[in-house]
C-alpha cells in the first residue's frame, strides 16, 4: 500500500523509494527552481536549458547579483518552512509560551494599529462595472483588490484624483511618472493603471515566464511603452535600465511574496539615496510606492529590511523565523469568528485550547494542536502586523512618508496589508 501511495504522489525522479544516499537530488545552481541528481550536477550545469537565459541576464546592465539582498551572507540557504516548524517543535513548553508572550507584548508596544481603507475611486468605475474589453482572464475578487490598491494610491497622493484626464495633463508637461511593477506576474495591476490613469511608461519585473499576460493588451493602448524585465528582484539595479533614465517613477506590487517586499523597498531606496547625476539632473526619481505584502511565512532574517526594529523588541533571528511560521496561521485559521484574542490581554493561558489532541503527539506540537483555529489566526495576524510595521518604520527612517493599511476585508483576501510611501520632495 505504501509503495502504491508513493507512486501516486511522486514521479520516478522524485519518489523516495527510487532514491538513496548516493542518488541525492540538489538544486541546480543555474536555476534553483529545479533539481538534479548530485552525481550528474557538473554535467547538467553545462547543458541546463536555463543556462542561455542566465548568461544573457548576467550581461544586462541592470543585473547586479544580490544588490537588494539586505546584506545577507552570500551562499547561506533560505530557512525552509519545515526547518522553522521543526525549530518551534523543539522548544520546551515554557519556551513556547514565553515566545508567544513576547510576540503579544511586541504587538501591543510597537505594531501599527491597522486601519481599514477600502476605496473604489471613480476612475475605476468601468472596471468595477465590467465595462472594460479585457483580453485577459478576469476574476472579480482580483479586480476588487486592484481597485482598492489604486484607490489608496490616489488618496495617498501617488495618483491624480481626476484619473486619466488629470494624468494626461501630467503627460503633456512631461511630469507623469513611469510605473515599475515588481513581482508583476501577468501585469493586470498595471493594466488597470494604464486603462484608468493613462500610465504610458511601464516596466514589469518578474522572474518567471507567464502565459496569458496583459502585455498584448497593454501594447494596444496608444502611446504605451512597455518593457518586461525577467529578473529576480534581488539582483535588479534600476540604474541599469536605460529606458527608465531621467524618469520619475512609482513602484507597485500586488502580493509580493515574503522577502520580495524587502528586496523591492531596498531596490527603490538604492535609487533614492544613490542617485548618479548626468548633465545636471538625477538619473531616476522615486515618487512613491504601493506594495501589497503577502506570504510572510516565507520571510527570511537575512533579507528583512529592519532588523534593528526587531532587535529593539528583543526579537532574535530564531524567534523571527518562528514568527514567520506562525504568520501562516492568519491565512489557515478560521476567520468567521470574531471571538479573537483581546490584544490587551498578555496572559498565555487565554490562547490555550480546550481540544484534546492525539495522545501520541507530545510537547509543543501537542500544545499547538490544542489551540483553537481562531486563536492561532489571531497570533498569526499579530506576527504579520509586526513584520510589516518594521518595514513601514524603515521607510520612514529613510525620509519618506509611509503608511500601512488593510485595503480589503479578510474575506476577500486575508493577505490584505498595503504598504505605501511617498517622497516628501
Amino acid at each position: 500500500v505504501l509503495t502504491t501511495t508513493l507512486l501516486l504522489r511522486y514521479c520516478g525522479n522524485h519518489s523516495p523509494e527510487s532514491s538513496s544516499d548516493s542518488r541525492r537530488r540538489v538544486p541546480c545552481p543555474v536555476d534553483p527552481s529545479h533539481t538534479v541528481f548530485e552525481e550528474n550536477l557538473e554535467a547538467h550545469v553545462g547543458k541546463c536549458p536555463f543556462r542561455k537565459h542566465a548568461d544573457a541576464l548576467a550581461a544586462q546592465p541592470y543585473y547586479s547579483k544580490g544588490i537588494n539582498s539586505g546584506g545577507g551572507e552570500a551562499g547561506v540557504a533560505a530557512v525552509t518552512s519545515a526547518a522553522k516548524r521543526a525549530s518551534v517543535h523543539k522548544l520546551s513548553e515554557e519556551e513556547f509560551w514565553a515566545l508567544v508572550a513576547k510576540i503579544r507584548s511586541a504587538h501591543t508596544a510597537a505594531a501599527v494599529q491597522m486601519r481599514e481603507s477600502y476605496i473604489a475611486p471613480d476612475a475605476c468605475d468601468k472596471w468595477m462595472k465590467g465595462q472594460v474589453d479585457r483580453k485577459v482572464p478576469y476574476q472579480e475578487k482580483h479586480v476588487v483588490q486592484q481597485v482598492s490598491i489604486v484607490g489608496n494610491m490616489e488618496t495617498f497622493g501617488l495618483l491624480p484624483r481626476g484619473g486619466a484626464e488629470d494624468a494626461m495633463k501630467e503627460i503633456a508637461v512631461k511630469t507623469a511618472p513611469a510605473v515599475v511593477e515588481f513581482g508583476a506576474g501577468r501585469g493586470y495591476l498595471t493594466q488597470m493603471l494604464a486603462d484608468c490613469y493613462g500610465i504610458k511608461n511601464i516596466f514589469l519585473v518578474e522572474r518567471r515566464s507567464y502565459k496569458l499576460k496583459a502585455d498584448r493588451s497593454l501594447r494596444q493602448n496608444e502611446g504605451v511603452k512597455l518593457e518586461r524585465l525577467r529578473i529576480d528582484i534581488e539582483d535588479l539595479n534600476l540604474h541599469g535600465v536605460k529606458a527608465l533614465s531621467g524618469s520619475p517613477y512609482l513602484a507597485i506590487g500586488k502580493h509580493l511574496c515574503g522577502p520580495a517586499t524587502d528586496m523591492t523597498i531596498m531596490c527603490c531606496l538604492h535609487e533614492l539615496h544613490n542617485r548618479t547625476e548626468e548633465k545636471g539632473h538625477d538619473k531616476h526619481q522615486l515618487r512613491g510606492l504601493a506594495l501589497a505584502t503577502c506570504c510572510h511565512h516565507l520571510c527570511q532574517w537575512k533579507h528583512y529590511a529592519n532588523k534593528a526594529f526587531l532587535s529593539r523588541l528583543g526579537i532574535v533571528e530564531e524567534e523571527f523565523h518562528a514568527m514567520t511560521w506562525f504568520s501562516s496561521w492568519a491565512v489557515d485559521g478560521d476567520h468567521s469568528s470574531h471571538d479573537s484574542l483581546d490584544s490587551e490581554d498578555t496572559s498565555s493561558e487565554v490562547i490555550r485550547g480546550t481540544e484534546k489532541p492525539d495522545p501520541e503527539i507530545v510537547g509543543v506540537e501537542r500544545i499547538i494542536r490544542g489551540i483553537p483555529g481562531v486563536e492561532r489566526s489571531a497570533l498569526g495576524f499579530m506576527c504579520k502586523d509586526i513584520i510589516d510595521t518594521g518595514r513601514m518604520l524603515w521607510l520612514r527612517s529613510k525620509g519618506l512618508d509611509a503608511d500601512l493599511v488593510s485595503y480589503v476585508p479578510s474575506d476577500v483576501s486575508p493577505e490584505n496589508h498595503l504598504l505605501m510611501a511617498k517622497c516628501r520632495s
